[in-house]
């Protein structure tokens, strides 16, 4: 019998995140939204649930998180949690990773990322497509890699920083990782050379904060 599952969302990337489940052999019990408008349709064959439909199989069925922005993401964490919800790591077959890794609970890896060695990854963490990381790469709770993005070595990714398409990293050093700070965004295609403030948003190349 299929494993099930649950995909919290259910936009662009909560359907890419049933493909990678259904990859991965879980049979999707549907998507929940809490968009009522959405709830009742189908998408790709999957039902859209409410929040309170799914709540009933809490115990029995768990649940993959599907939402890009990372500040919601912990906010809807809280919130399954508090249902009684336990969480799906969902890793794509096509994943080239070493032993020498920590993955936290729920944590979401896209077809074609390659994660090299000694890398610590928290809970809720989202790599997306094509990613690369390099060793010694520290990735925080909830920590958000989109399409294309490339870590060099020694980088710390605090928690709810979210890191757009085409962006690199580049390394830090043993002891002194360059840092992207708790809630920061770096723009797509931006080159990131060094540490990022909290909260801070850095654009272009090099990187630097955008001027408000």
């Amino acid at each position: 019998m299929m494993s099930e599952l649950f995909v919290y969302g259910s936009g662009g990337f909560a359907r890419e995140v049933a493909w990678l489940a259904q990859e991965l052999g879980y049979a999707v019990r549907g998507f929940i939204d809490d968009n009522t408008e959405r709830v009742g349709k189908v998408i790709n064959g999957i039902p859209v649930l409410s929040f309170e439909e799914a709540k009933a199989n809490a115990g029995a069925v768990p649940l993959a998180l599907a939402v890009g922005s990372p500040q919601i993401r912990e906010k809807l964490y809280i919130k399954a949690q508090e249902a009684g919800f336990a969480f799906s790591t969902l890793i794509h077959p096509r994943v080239e990773r070493s032993q020498w890794m920590e993955i936290g609970e729920g944590t979401v890896i896209a077809a074609g990322s390659i994660l090299t060695v000694n890398i610590r990854l928290g809970r809720q963490v989202q790599i997306n497509l094509d990613c690369t990381i390099g060793h010694d790469v520290i990735l925080d709770d909830f920590a958000t890699l989109a399409p294309g993005v490339h870590v060099s070595g020694w980088v710390w990714i605090e928690k709810r920083a979210y890191v757009g398409t085409g962006a690199v990293i580049i390394n830090g050093q043993e002891g002194a990782p360059l840092v992207i700070g708790e809630d920061a965004v770096v723009g797509a295609g931006a080159v990131v050379t060094k540490s990022v403030p909290p909260r801070t948003t850095v654009v272009g190349v090099p990187a630097r904060p955008i001027q408000k």
